[in-house]
């Protein structure tokens, strides 16, 4: 197969290098599954730069969302459970080594690609869908017409949370810092787009809400939290997704209590270990509103990425702010690669 492989940390995506390597091997529990398009996202960055708090020991295939095609199933899964994915089927997931044209994975990693769905489109489902999904509808408890503030909402978390916000009755405010990822906001579905940049957003932000008071519920990836509790309502939810700005926020808990506000987290990644009940509940809400065409893929198209060659552009382009949505890579067949 041919994969980028990380023998040492790099400086950045420019060290990258994609090289031959031996077919994977998949163990008795798992899938080989052939690799059609590769999701960017921010932990690949860190990742790469021996800074992620996930870090395997070196050596190692970097990447980790894809969507591909099954070529073989399990020997043996626990329980003597029937595989539920069969060869030929299209799948997507995350598990170390997406930048890659073959990988091996668990059957709890993989979930079939939506009908009607690209590859393209499914490789950047699995991180940013069930993000939003379980912050605004399992921790904030997101309601018909709550005023939802989407930070970032250009971004791949950001368009998931605006279309899942509106998709339960909300109404969306979306910030973004530039008119072409306010447009985009606006494209899927946010009712108001203001720039963060501006000093007095949080003015703007109670404007748009009845008699001022403010927003139900703020979603922030970004690290803007402190700026928030300026227009967040009485008995608000604040979530904190994370910190795209770089910094970790210090709050005056003063004005919680004031508020009578609510700030909480969102770590999906544990709920793996901590509440495995709630993975299968958070994804059958998010495959229901894509057969409702509540929910649609939000791949970046105002470039194309095409072959694993691209994958340093496709993350410097992330790292600089540079895109909206997902940045995905397209990866062609080896036997296309050849000729």
């Amino acid at each position: 197969m041919r994969g980028i492989r990380v023998a040492e940390y790099v400086k950045g995506p420019d060290d990258l290098k994609v090289n031959t390597l031996p077919d994977p091997v998949p163990k008795e529990d798992e899938y080989l599954i052939a690799i059609h398009a590769c999701a960017t996202n921010f932990f690949d960055l860190l990742q790469i730069r021996g800074k992620y708090q996930h870090q395997p020991p070196l050596p190692w295939v970097s990447g980790a969302e894809f969507a591909g095609t099954i070529l073989s199933q399990p020997l043996s899964l626990p329980g003597l459970r029937t595989p539920s994915f069969k060869v030929g089927d299209h799948v997507f997931g995350a598990s170390q080594g997406g930048y890659a044209t073959q990988i091996c994975t668990t059957e709890e990693k993989l979930r079939p690609v939506p009908k009607g769905w690209s590859f393209l489109e499914a490789a950047g489902l699995h991180v940013t869908a069930p993000t939003s999904y379980a912050g605004l509808v399992l921790r904030a408890g997101i309601k018909p017409r709550d005023f939802v503030l989407v930070h970032a909402a250009a971004g791949g978390v950001g368009l998931a949370a605006v279309q899942i916000a509106k998709a339960f009755g909300a109404t969306v405010i979306a910030t973004a810092g530039s008119q072409r990822k306010l447009d985009v906001a606006r494209s899927f579905g946010a009712d108001y787009a203001l720039d963060y940049r501006q000093k007095d957003w949080t003015e703007q932000v109670k404007e748009l809400t009845p008699n001022g008071r403010g927003v139900d519920i703020v979603y922030d990836p970004v690290g803007l939290i402190a700026q928030s509790m300026k227009c967040i309502a009485w008995n608000g939810r604040l979530l904190v997704i994370g910190f795209a700005a770089g910094d970790i926020e210090k709050v005056a808990t003063n004005r919680i209590l004031l508020k009578n506000v609510s700030i909480m987290g969102l770590h999906w990644g544990a709920y793996s270990y901590m509440e495995p009940e709630r993975i299968d509940e958070t994804w059958q809400g998010i495959f229901k509103l894509i057969a409702e065409g509540k929910f649609r893929g939000t791949c970046f198209t105002d470039r194309e990425y095409v072959g694993l060659e691209t994958v340093p552009a496709a993350l410097k382009a992330l790292g600089a702010r540079d895109s909206w949505g997902k940045v995905v890579v397209s990866v062609p067949s080896e036997r296309q690669t050849k000729l």
